[in-house]
């Protein structure tokens, strides 16, 4: 079986929870406790493909590049994604103008790698009644942009759709 290596971008806003997304996905944990991010700390994952997914058995190991999210580190951040395959472009949903900067965050990336795959995680859901969340997710769908894959509602906390939206990224990168 032959392992190959993507790497892969985490970012969005100050505070969205892109760490814990990733602590959630490569250890199966969450804490309360808040660390912020200073410059980039890369994780990574091991996933394997067997033959009925793809025809082949493969492992891909994801290398998540969790890029800090401060408006003064913003200007940089551009030089951390040279050869990313991949991008998980975080919003808060208790915060709305986090989800007012995600077009320009998927803009920012797809400036350095265009023919890259995005997903779109539209985090902390456990924190907002579950009547608003397909509201939310409906309105920042970006259906219209090809290199996006999809929006998920996701909860670092709970983990719900952490691996799916992880899964369907490394799925393309494969």
């Amino acid at each position: 079986m032959s392992t190959i290596s993507k790497k892969i971008c985490l970012f969005g806003d100050f505070g969205v929870g892109k760490t814990s997304l990733i602590r959630q996905f490569v250890e199966s944990q969450f804490s309360d406790e808040y660390l912020s991010t200073v410059g980039v700390k890369i994780s990574r994952k091991l996933i394997s493909f067997s033959k009925k997914d793809l025809y082949f058995e493969k492992d891909l190991q994801l290398l998540i590049w969790d890029i800090e999210g401060s408006n003064k580190f913003k200007t940089v951040a551009p030089n951390y994604f040279q050869g990313s395959k991949g991008a998980v472009i975080v919003g808060d949903v208790t915060q709305p103008e986090t989800l007012n900067h995600l077009q320009e965050h998927i803009q920012t990336f797809l400036a350095v790698n265009p023919k890259s795959y995005i997903v779109v995680a539209l985090n902390k859901s456990d924190m907002i009644a579950s009547e608003y969340l397909e509201k939310i997710r409906q309105k920042y769908q970006f259906s219209n942009q090809i290199n996006i894959l999809d929006t998920y509602i996701t909860s670092a906390k709970t983990g719900n759709n952490v691996d799916e939206m992880f899964q369907t990224l490394a799925t393309h990168l494969i």
